[in-house]
């Protein structure tokens, strides 16, 4: 599920993504509401979760990162597009799977995660897990705090 910011207030829309390490990446029509709000307020968080089926079954990821709109015929968009497995979705389209969508890609590199899993209690560790990317000498270091 992603949140997104705009002039109507909060949008939450899901979508299908794929991922390459931190970074996750999904398409969308342009012009949508939530391509719209993302270039006008690039700070989004994703949700992640597990069904639920009880209280202590919660589980999943809140990421937090900047979403940035790739076109086709960038070499980000390609770069991207190399994690995205397309094929699936076009064969559920019923269109070729030989030719890559033209849609925009946007990509979100997670600056900060919260992992909650009700069952880590029960290995003495808090059931929410703290994650944030920070710069250490102009290099980029995992933090972990939980």
């Amino acid at each position: 599920m992603l949140a997104t910011a705009g002039p109507d207030g909060p949008l939450a829309t899901p979508v299908r993504y794929y991922h390459r390490d931190l970074t996750l990446f999904f398409t969308s029509q342009a012009g949508t509401p939530k391509l719209r709000n993302i270039q006008q307020e690039p700070r989004v968080s994703i949700g992640v979760f597990a069904p639920l089926v009880g209280q202590a079954s919660s589980r999943g990821a809140q990421l937090f990162g900047m979403a940035e709109v790739l076109l086709p015929g960038s070499a980000d968009f390609d770069e991207g597009m190399a994690a995205y497995r397309w094929q699936s979705d076009a064969a559920e389209r019923g269109r070729s799977v030989l030719e890559a969508p033209r849609n925009p890609l946007v990509r979100v590199v997670a600056d900060r995660i919260v992992y909650t899993e009700h069952w880590l209690r029960r290995e003495g560790f808090a059931p929410r897990q703290h994650w944030s990317r920070t710069r250490v000498d102009g290099d980029e270091m995992e933090q972990p705090r939980g």
